[in-house]
């Protein structure tokens, strides 16, 4: 129901796509969904994540590229934001065996440290109650 959107060309635009098509908008009223802006210092990610974003192109896209996080780096960011719907979303990747444990571990190096030792404490978590 919800899409978080980074503008990567101007990360000041998370406002203008909150007040165009963000929660309660005539757009979520209409669709049944909706899109949070969020900037840089929303986003914490792995380092090298704009290495691996997946393009998204279609006809369907109007001409539009998506930038799309890898599926490990999403739930890295998931498990750093660390609410018990991220850690139930993560939960829900790895059943569905869109991450692996290993692939999402791989990427603590690319982390601070504490940001790596909350990763190691949430994928526990997200792994003990799977």
């Amino acid at each position: 129901m919800e899409v978080d959107c980074y503008p990567l060309d101007d990360p000041t635009k998370a406002d203008l796509i909150d007040g165009s098509i963000g929660e309660l908008s005539p757009f979520h009223e209409t669709f049944g969904y909706y899109a949070h802006g969020i900037g840089p210092e929303t986003a914490r990610l792995p380092s090298g994540w704009r290495r691996r974003v997946l393009r998204l192109e279609s006809e369907n896209t109007g001409g539009v590229i998506g930038l799309c996080l890898a599926p490990e780096d999403l739930a890295v960011r998931k498990l750093l934001a660390g609410r018990a719907k991220d850690v139930e979303f993560v939960r829900a990747m790895l059943r569905a065996h869109l991450v692996t444990e290993i692939g999402i571990r791989s990427l603590a190096p690319e982390l601070s440290p504490d940001e790596a030792d909350l990763l190691d404490k949430k994928l526990r978590v997200c792994l003990r109650k799977s």
